[in-house]
């Protein structure tokens, strides 16, 4: 592990300390003057005059704040004064870009969540930036491996991260956050990483990096693709899991987070000393610039510390009782009795389970949320297993402690909000019954689709119901359709090229034996297992690819695309790729095996999607007329040309769907009132294995029309269409045909 060297102010930071800022190293143990400072704000705020350090620990019986110089030479600093539970002090010419950490003292008393032990060095959960790597060492833990009811005297600090004194005066000029709406917004999920680590027009030294997603290599690329926010993969501070790197592996998706308001320091191209803030911000001011929304997926559910026999990092280290929720026992029979056990509650599957219950672990990651949306400008987060984090006494609360205080937060409320409405529980499935303004991935689309799409749906009835926004999940408790966010896949199992090229995951490279990962893939390999040369074969899976594509982009709700799947990406059929730090996950920019044609549909039916507000309703769809002596608002359409019967509903052998949507006028008015009018439109999929005679409706629904997107081989763009006509739909198809 690198020293921590100490600097005056780091890369492109505008301000200046004055020269008395210098700091006067002392090796003789506590000799600098420590001043009382203030018990908030917590972590490390630089002034002129001094760094006032605040860290919660309210059972501590002694802390220490521990400055490190630039040759890693320790210096602490007892801090004297505890107010409310919260230790702080403040100590003059301390610069920004110092490193700094925290040891605390106090009872070892693991059963009873106390778990004090000063010679763990902790990182500040309220660090604004980290420096260094874990490496792993039996030194931080806080009990002997070999005898884990001991108590650890090993030095932790030589094998730690440190914190780093920032001071950021970033000038953000005229940003100006994009404020799209829900209806509007088309997702991408990416890797900050992966997305930049193989691209040729991207600098080399800034591949990999926030500054590399700031170039118009990227943003350029998602503007013209026509996706209006990215999400991005844990940037929180995190760390890979020390079994995990034993086995030569990093945690690549970064979902093990310890530092809440840091931005993750690897992937800073300007370095570690704070300079990473600076970047990140300039990063999301290029975003927004290019008129894209900035996600976050944000881990708040458990931390890298894992369970009880994990390292010693920063919260346990703190208030193991506060921040962690305990299996409930039965309360004692007698007095001496302990109720408590170091055995964590964990419905999380990493080895605990934050309490949001708690009040300073209510309070770390509300904070942590508004710093992000004030400091650092993002738009919006998506919630890791959101679930876990709406238990009251363990049990899934809808009116639970966290969302009651995002609803009522004055900065929170107006953000974007996602839930991975589920947890690692049987009880955590929660699809459909977030309240507002959350919205929801949907597993239940993904599902449904790619069953229909590889042939294994029992008719059509569900298929509508996905198309038209899964009224099932949302209307019922007023939501509207952009409640879902549809996608076919995401960073966790098959990339789209995968899905229709594999039958069975491939994860050996994981070291797990293959036994990792999902085996419920409802994927299909069209009759070869992996990459082939059958020319037939290539041809109907880049059909397929390009139909789940266009099929999620014309549904109702919100489109989430993951990553180069536009363009064929793949990841050799590993279905659990987050320790696969290297080529397997990064994006493939050569041209060379790209499925562009698959990128091609994906661009046109986003465009389709964006031009024409028909595609893109905010209301549920009735199916009755939107003005009196109308036409319906959505009508299912028999391949016959007529409106589905019931029978035809209840035929599981059906395969096609036909979907008119009318455009004049829709039911919502326009921003001043105005009636909105719009083209009709008419979507066909046929995921059957045979071709279809379609014989196009002969009434008022249609009458001139063309063909705006086609995966159809003999109907190309621009054909045109007439009412009664009749015309073949090829197996495993898409066609939109546009009202002209």
């Amino acid at each position: 592990m690198s020293h921590c060297a100490v600097r005056l102010v780091h890369h492109n930071d505008p301000v200046t300390p004055p020269p008395d800022t210098t700091p006067v190293w002392n090796h003789d143990g506590e000799t600098r003057e420590v001043w009382p400072g203030r018990h908030f704000p917590l972590g490390a705020t630089w002034s002129h005059e001094s760094t006032n350090f605040a860290v919660y620990a309210p059972k501590a019986e002694e802390l220490w704040v521990c400055l490190f110089d630039e040759d890693g030479v320790e210096e602490r600093h007892l801090l004297s004064e505890s107010t409310l539970g919260v230790w702080h002090g403040a100590l003059p010419r301390v610069a920004p870009g110092t490193c700094y950490g925290y040891r605390a003292a106090g009872p070892w008393d693991p059963a009873a969540g106390l778990r004090f032990n000063s010679a763990k060095l902790l990182l500040d959960p309220y660090a604004k930036a980290v420096s260094g790597e874990l490496v792993v060492d039996d030194a931080i833990f806080d009990y002997v491996p070999a005898a884990p009811a001991t108590k650890s005297d090993l030095d932790s600090a030589p094998f730690v991260p440190r914190s780093v004194v920032v001071y950021d005066e970033f000038q953000w000029g005229a940003d100006t956050a994009p404020h799209r709406r829900w209806r509007d917004t088309v997702i991408y999920e990416m890797h900050v990483k992966g997305m930049t680590a193989l691209h040729d027009r991207v600098p080399e030294h800034l591949r990999g990096t926030y500054a590399g997603l700031a170039t118009p290599a990227v943003t350029d690329y998602l503007k013209d693709l026509g996706v209006t926010a990215v999400e991005l993969l844990p940037v929180h501070q995190f760390f890979s899991e020390p079994a995990l790197s034993a086995n030569g592996l990093v945690n690549y998706w970064g979902y093990n987070s310890l530092g809440f308001f840091a931005p993750h320091n690897s992937y800073s191209a300007a370095g570690d000393r704070g300079q990473q803030v600076t970047e990140f911000k300039e990063m999301v001011r290029a975003f927004h610039r290019a008129g894209l929304e900035v996600i976050l997926d944000v881990v708040y559910n458990h931390t890298a510390e894992a369970g009880p026999t994990g390292p010693t990092l920063s919260f346990r280290g703190l208030d193991d009782l506060g921040y962690y929720q305990r299996v409930v026992h039965p309360p004692p029979k007698k007095a001496g009795d302990k109720p408590m056990s170091d055995t964590y509650w964990d419905v999380t599957g990493c080895g605990n389970t934050v309490d949001a219950t708690h009040t300073q672990s209510l309070r770390m990651i509300l904070d942590s949320l508004r710093y992000w949306v004030n400091e650092m400008h993002v738009d919006g987060f998506r919630f890791d297993l959101m679930s876990a984090l709406t238990r009251t006494n363990q049990v899934v609360d809808m009116g639970s402690h966290l969302i009651t205080a995002i609803g009522q937060d004055p900065v929170l409320r107006h953000v974007k909000l996602v839930a991975e409405p589920w947890d690692a529980s049987m009880d955590g499935y929660r699809v459909g019954e977030f309240p507002p303004p959350w919205i929801e991935w949907n597993d239940q689309f993904r599902d449904t689709m790619r069953d229909f799409w590889r042939g294994h749906s029992a008719g059509v009835r569900t298929v509508a119901t996905r198309l038209a926004g899964s009224s099932d999940l949302y209307a019922d408790d007023g939501r509207s359709p952009y409640a879902s966010v549809n996608f076919v896949t995401a960073h966790d199992g098959f990339t789209l090229r995968d899905l229709v090229s594999y039958n069975d995951k491939h994860n050996e490279a994981n070291g797990e034996d293959n036994r990792d990962g999902t085996d419920n893939n409802r994927s299909w390999n069209h009759g070869v297992e992996g990459e082939t040369d059958d020319a037939e074969i290539i041809a109907l899976r880049r059909r397929q690819a390009a139909n789940l594509m266009a099929t999620l982009c014309f549904s109702s709700g919100v489109p989430m695309l993951t990553a180069g799947d536009e363009r064929g990406r793949t990841q050799g059929g590993n279905n659990n790729a987050y320790g696969q730090d290297n080529e397997t996950s990064w994006i493939d920019w050569r041209s060379d095996d790209a499925w562009l044609d698959v990128y091609e549909i994906t661009k046109t039916a986003l465009r389709l999607r964006r031009e024409h507000p028909a595609l893109r309703q905010r209301h549920w769809f009735e199916g009755r007329p939107t003005i009196k002596g109308g036409i319906k608002d959505l009508v299912w359409v028999h391949p016959s040309g007529r409106e589905m019967s019931t029978s035809d509903w209840n035929d599981d052998s059906g395969r096609i769907v036909g979907m008119f949507l009318n455009g004049a006028p829709l039911r919502y008015p326009g921003p001043r009132g105005e009636q909105v009018r719009d083209k009709s439109f008419m979507i066909w999929l046929n995921a059957g294995p045979d071709d279809a005679k379609l014989t196009l409706p002969d009434n008022q629904w249609v009458h001139h029309g063309e063909v705006v997107l086609s995966t159809n081989a003999e109907l190309a763009i621009g054909t045109p269409i007439l009412a009664g006509s009749s015309l073949e739909l090829q197996a495993q198809s898409v066609l939109v045909l546009r009202q002209t």
